[in-house]
């Protein structure tokens, strides 16, 4: 990792490995890079900010928290120098109507299970598990009626307790490999095998659906010019970024190719 220079000021290799912390990344080198990304942008704006004798007022949230000085700074800059129109309701209505899958209230299930517990490493216990969730399936599709009554024996879900019931649940509110199960599954119907997920094995059990509905574009063009509006900033931003980085003299970071800059 090297110093990062913008003109004439150095921001030292321990700065941006200190930063790093505050990017998550899978990888050391992803979390780096964008450390120094974020470094090098904030010390350009201040460059710019202070460059055009920008004063700025440094503003306290709800919560008594005064922003600091720099802080103020590149808001001030970035008001002043980046600035996108508010998308018409025409603009709005062609993204909703190109976007209608988007706008729908969750499809969501009405499911029951019995979660046989066994950790994905033991494999003994997973076999263990898939052969009594093969035995209860079998008394269940003689006698649907006892699944209260096996799920408070076998169960070690809390939901033992609500013959096995799980409420209302939507789409990525349940592992994947369980959901793919439950969304396939008829209303009333027990799944025919086990499921097998991260947790143990399930008998599974999907007692209703209830289709989401499709959302008026009444209800979600606020929302729409919203988003719009930020994707425009955004855009704005990183073009306004890019002018800035040309025209100074940068070594130790790229930011030629700044498409969602870290502003913080």
């Amino acid at each position: 990792m090297q110093d990062i220079r913008i003109n004439e000021t150095t921001i030292p290799a321990a700065v941006v490995l200190a930063e790093a912390q505050n990017h998550p990344a899978a990888e050391p080198e992803a979390a780096l890079g964008a450390a120094a990304q974020a470094l090098a942008i904030r010390e350009l704006l201040l460059q710019e900010a202070r460059r055009q004798n920008i004063s700025a007022i440094q503003q306290v949230d709800g919560e008594g928290r005064r922003e600091t000085e720099e802080d103020a700074l590149i808001r001030h800059l970035l008001d002043a120098n980046v600035t996108v129109p508010q998308a018409d309701s025409e603009t709005c209505r062609r993204y909703y109507d190109n976007n209608r899958q988007r706008f729908r209230s969750p499809d969501l299930f009405e499911a029951a299970h019995i979660l046989l517990p066994a950790a994905p490493d033991d494999l003994i216990a997973r076999d263990a598990a898939l052969a009594t969730a093969q035995r209860l399936i079998a008394v269940l599709q003689k006698d649907p009626h006892l699944f209260a009554t096996l799920a408070a024996e076998y169960s070690a879900c809390t939901s033992a307790q609500n013959e096995g019931r799980l409420g209302q649940v939507a789409r990525g509110d349940t592992v994947p490999e369980f959901e793919t199960f439950l969304m396939n599954l008829e209303q009333g119907q027990l799944c025919p095998v086990p499921v097998r997920s991260r947790y143990g094995v399930h008998v599974l059990r999907l007692d209703r659906r209830i289709d989401g509905r499709q959302l008026t574009f009444e209800m979600v063009e606020q929302r729409i010019a919203d988003y719009l509006q930020a994707a425009s900033w955004q855009r704005a931003l990183a073009q306004y970024i890019r002018v800035l980085a040309g025209e100074a003299e940068i070594d130790g970071v790229d930011l030629g190719a700044t498409e969602t800059p870290l502003v913080q």
